[in-house]
């Protein structure tokens, strides 16, 4: 009988002792309703049995009231929130710096002032208001491009080192979920409670959800393994270590592929390692894209408008002239090898000329040749012996016979050198001016054109480049300069499936040819780069993207200007062409044009058959012919290409960086929708979690009455076999 009665006894004891562990848990969940990522702790009760018979009740174990596959969904979701969210600010930062496209400070708003200056420079050609406002306006247009490039540079290194802190923040919370994982094993193997610092990991695995990424699975000791989507590890027995050094300065030609910017590592800093490019989700995702993406996409687009206006306006600028002509020159084109490289004037018809006249300070004519006539004459030996008509001449003895006619013709103290590897011309005369004249024949007064310049790059005989205008192929008369050197080199945007022709390409800096590489038909850009890289001839080639393809991208390891030449059609195919990038940030008005706006190429070179016994070239004070063509290419539609995800267009100048805006506001506005659906959706499977896991005040209360009065059971039942226990201890005392 006592068996029984304390059996029973131990009976009533287990009740009370779990009923108190519900009471403890009710009470748990309620002090922590407002807990964050606290998930609500069920007890769940056991009958206890010993021998087959029933011995009171245990708790077999406490639960999280958790959906795993709901936070699975959450964490997905609120990775793809995060990328989203953190682009806001930086495409609120872009719009405030483009405007809209009729604000005064927007990019196309000043082009069109720049087109109306022009319009006054037409009425009054030789007003020094009109010429100063001109190039105000100019220059107003070129700092305009200046601060956006810098500005878009300031937002890829914030990104930049956004990332930094976010591969710290990974770190930290990866350091963390580790050690969570040790104390849930340690601590579950002594049949100790876990479920709270479950709790805990699950907030940083949610807060690491947020920054990158993951995938995860949970082993039966309890640990969880978090990698990336792309399968890199980042948690496991040992977490793993990310690691990015931020740059301190981003430039224009800055990219990830051309290593002049960290990646993200995880362990050892060796390429094999580096996840930058496998990263697909979260704050991470979103920095990556801003930095290597979006803003790049967005420098190409400003790098392909200035470029381009440099480019048609300089070749405008150069078939005209201030009046009474220039006194010295100074080309804008670099030589690797002036000795050497040679051009060809009208390579394939060989009639047209390109004619050289002195004017006095009153715009009358002094003297007047062409080139190919002196060209053909003997001034002495090496460079200024007699060349052949019509064939190809090297630049230095072009610039031989142009200064020893000068010479002869009234500028007795003319300088004319490509020693620098750029042509200059100085007659060190304050009384002849000079200017140059295309034509389509070499008769005087032939109808005025651009000729055609074959350019012998690489010194073998064949032409490597066509260049229209004399004077725009030496940048003789540019209004535009960027002062880069051409040690960059780029394809147009090409398609991710290029395959190029069979092709040998030549790399040249200076006299001797760096090397050369054989391109075998087929190969892709990533081959054509591969093999270049591998030649090691001192220059690198890196794949570009650009919008939704890529740039073959080549440049001097020192820096210096480079020439590339190709047989076949490789190069033509490939577009390639001195690279645009960077243009936006470094294009400026030349600096004697600024000081000295009077010598904007408002005129040309006129022709008039009464003036001296057979006619006569003259420059008039009030030509207004080459302001009204600047005028007119201002507003004319003009070639663009594809650049920066933006379609290749045929529009105009205004029209064009009305499309960069268009464009960049519609990403600006396709992030926003995309962040408040994710934010839409992510609070919906975030209500729908917590209504699982959160903590029930009701529900609470009411579990608190019925362990309550389980507990007062076991109590009263206790208190029974109490009272039994006395009862015998009488009867027997």
């Amino acid at each position: 009988m006592s068996g029984s009665i304390t059996g029973a006894l131990r009976t009533a004891q287990s009740g009370l002792r779990t009923n108190q562990a519900a009471l403890d848990a009710s009470a748990n969940n309620i002090a922590n309703v407002n807990t964050e990522g606290y998930s609500r702790k069920k007890i769940n009760f056991e009958a206890n049995v010993v021998n087959g018979a029933g011995s009171g009740v245990i708790i077999s174990e406490i639960t999280r009231i958790v959906d795993e596959g709901l936070l699975k969904n959450l964490r997905q979701e609120l990775g793809n929130l995060s990328k989203y969210g953190v682009q806001t600010n930086f495409f609120e930062r872009m719009q405030e710096m483009f405007g809209a496209p009729a604000d005064n400070t927007s990019i196309s708003h000043i082009i069109s002032s720049f087109t109306q200056s022009l319009d006054s420079l037409i009425d009054a050609p030789s007003s020094s208001l009109t010429q100063n406002e001109m190039v105000r306006k100019a220059r107003e247009m070129v700092v305009r491009f200046q601060d956006m490039t810098t500005t878009v540079q300031d937002l890829r290194l914030q990104a930049d080192q956004a990332i930094s802190s976010a591969v710290t923040d990974i770190n930290a919370l990866t350091a963390s979920i580790g050690d969570f994982n040790d104390k849930i094993v340690r601590y579950s193997s002594a049949g100790r409670d876990v479920s709270d610092l479950r709790d805990q990991r699950d907030l940083a695995v949610d807060k690491l959800a947020a920054l990158v990424e993951i995938r995860y699975f949970y082993r039966s000791d309890g640990d969880i393994v978090v990698f990336t989507s792309s399968g890199r590890t980042l948690v496991d027995n040992i977490p793993s270590t990310l690691s990015h050094t931020p740059t301190s300065s981003i430039s224009a030609t800055s990219t990830h592929s051309q290593g002049d910017i960290d990646g993200i590592y995880v362990g050892a800093k060796i390429a094999g390692n580096d996840l930058t490019k496998d990263i697909t989700g979260g704050a991470l995702k979103g920095y990556i894209d801003l930095r290597d993406d979006v803003l790049t996409n967005l420098q190409s687009q400003l790098d392909e408008l200035a470029a381009e206006i440099k480019t048609v306006f300089n070749q405008v600028h150069n078939r005209g002239t201030a009046y009474p002509g220039a006194q010295s020159m100074s080309g804008t084109r670099i030589f690797v090898s002036p000795a050497n490289q040679t051009i060809d004037i009208d390579p394939s018809n060989s009639a047209a000329d390109v004619t050289i006249s002195l004017y006095d300070n009153d715009g009358n004519q002094s003297a007047t040749t062409t080139l190919n006539t002196i060209m053909q004459v003997a001034y002495g030996a090496g460079d200024r012996a007699a060349k052949a008509s019509y064939a190809p001449w090297t630049v230095n003895e072009v610039a031989a016979h142009i200064q020893d006619w000068l010479l002869i013709n009234g500028t007795a103290a003319a300088t004319v050198s490509a020693a620098t590897g750029k042509l200059e011309i100085n007659l060190n005369s304050t009384t002849l001016n000079l200017a140059f004249r295309d034509e389509t024949a070499p008769a005087n007064g032939s109808t005025q054109a651009d000729i055609s310049i074959g350019f012998d790059a690489n010194f073998d005989g064949a032409v490597d480049e066509t260049v229209s205008g004399f004077s725009n192929f030496f940048g003789l008369n540019d209004f535009f300069v960027t002062g880069q050197p051409n040690n960059i080199h780029e394809s147009n945007v090409m398609d991710t499936t290029f395959s190029g022709t069979a092709s040998t390409l030549s790399f040249l800096d200076g006299a001797v040819s760096l090397g050369s590489v054989v391109v075998a038909a087929g190969d892709g850009l990533s081959e054509i780069a591969t093999k270049i890289n591998n030649a090691n001839y001192g220059v690198t080639a890196t794949i570009i993207a650009d919008g939704s393809g890529n740039r073959l991208r080549i440049s001097h390891n020192n820096g210096a200007s480079l020439a590339i030449t190709g047989t076949n059609t490789l190069l033509t195919t490939l577009g390639m062409h001195v690279a645009d990038v960077r243009t936006a940030g470094v294009i400026d008005v030349r600096s004697d044009i600024i000081s000295a706006p009077s010598k904007v190429a408002s005129a040309t070179v006129q022709w008039d058959a009464n003036l001296g016994s057979s006619g006569e070239y003259f420059l008039s004070v009030g030509d207004n012919t080459n302001a009204v063509a600047m005028a007119k290419l201002m507003t004319s539609k003009n070639t663009f290409d594809v650049s920066g995800g933006l379609a290749g267009l045929n529009t105009s100048f205004e029209d064009y960086a009305s499309a960069i805006l268009a464009t960049n506001a519609s990403k600006g506005d396709s992030n926003e929708f995309s962040r408040a659906y994710q934010e839409t959706l992510s609070d919906s499977l975030q209500l729908k979690s917590d209504s699982i896991k959160g903590v029930n005040l009701d529900e609470e209360m009411s579990n608190l009455i019925l362990f309550e009065q389980a507990y007062s059971a076991a109590a009263r039942v206790i208190a029974v076999i109490q009272n039994m226990f006395d009862a015998l201890d009488r009867v027997i005392g």
